[in-house]
């Protein structure tokens, strides 16, 4: 796992590529990163389809409750058959834009 913060926002990077160990080594670690907006670099696995996006939407809803933002990125997944709740594009720069967008809209009071 790779953690690198830019301003407001942690991107950590799965380098194990097995999700599953990711999603319990951020679960133990999860205090540390409450308070930014995360993106979840998960491009280096290859094995992560759609059954296993769905184990990060416990996450996802915690950290949302925080009024933080987190995006997944991911490639080779069916981007229309993700769940609604969780957000997962496929690059960091469009991770980037979400963040902000979400941002904006919590400042606006959406």
């Amino acid at each position: 796992m790779k953690v690198e913060r830019k301003g407001h926002t942690t991107i950590i990077k799965d380098t194990e590529s097995n999700y599953i160990q990711f999603i319990e080594k951020l679960t133990v670690q999860y205090n540390t990163f409450k308070d930014a907006n995360l993106i979840l670099d998960l491009t280096h696995d290859k094995t992560l389809d759609l059954s296993g996006l769905k184990q990060f939407q416990e996450l996802t809803k915690n950290h949302i409750k925080n009024d933080k933002s987190l995006v997944i990125v991911a490639e080779n997944i069916d981007f229309n058959k993700v769940p609604a709740k969780l957000k997962v594009v496929p690059s960091i720069l469009e991770a980037h834009d979400l963040i902000e967008m979400d941002e904006i809209e919590r400042d606006l009071g959406f």
